[in-house]
């Protein structure tokens, strides 16, 4: 396990080579936080749909969407965030919304700051962008949800997200002190 007092950098990924490294740290990040909850044919249909490199490679390539990689000393991917232009189901979806579609962290990287760090850097790059920032959270994910209410998110909504044919309650939060 990484020293917890380790360096991390954060990076904006904008090279599209970078897309098999961030394939395997989203499908890395999601099977520790949510792997558990899944039936195998669930988790592969949502991994080789939202997590190959070719998904990452369009974002990548999208100038709408930022990504951002904390990384330690050595190099090696611990965290990322991505910000983008709303795709949550928002009532009434106001215009100008983005949101912060991404943030995860493997557990031998949760609890030392760096999701705090990740997220300060996505809400500054949304809120240059967007007058509205949203995101959407598991409804189980306490932790997740305490540092989103810290950072001025409150519950806005509800639907369902879908993990291959499992559908997750899922809350839509919006931040309420934007500037």
């Amino acid at each position: 396990m990484p020293d917890r007092g380790e360096p991390f950098s954060i990076e904006i990924c904008s090279d599209e080579r970078a897309a098999e490294t961030l394939a395997a740290l989203g499908a890395a990040t999601f099977i520790d936080a949510f792997g558990h909850l899944y039936r195998a044919a669930d988790l592969e249909a949502f991994l080789r749909e939202h997590h190959s490199p070719e998904t990452y490679r369009r974002l990548i390539a999208d100038p709408e969407i930022r990504i951002w990689v904390a990384k330690d000393a050595d190099g090696s991917p611990g965290a990322y965030a991505i910000a983008a232009p709303c795709t949550l189901p928002v009532e009434d979806m106001p215009p100008r919304s983005g949101e912060l579609s991404r943030l995860y962290a493997l557990k031998a990287h949760q609890g030392a700051g760096l999701g705090g760090r990740l997220l300060e850097t996505a809400l500054d790059w949304l809120e240059q962008r967007f007058d509205h920032v949203f995101l959407g959270v598991y409804a189980e994910n306490d932790g997740a949800m305490r540092l989103y209410h810290r950072n001025g998110f409150e519950k806005v909504g509800a639907y369902s997200f879908m993990v291959g044919d499992h559908a997750d309650p899922e809350f839509i939060m919006k931040r309420m002190n934007t500037r």
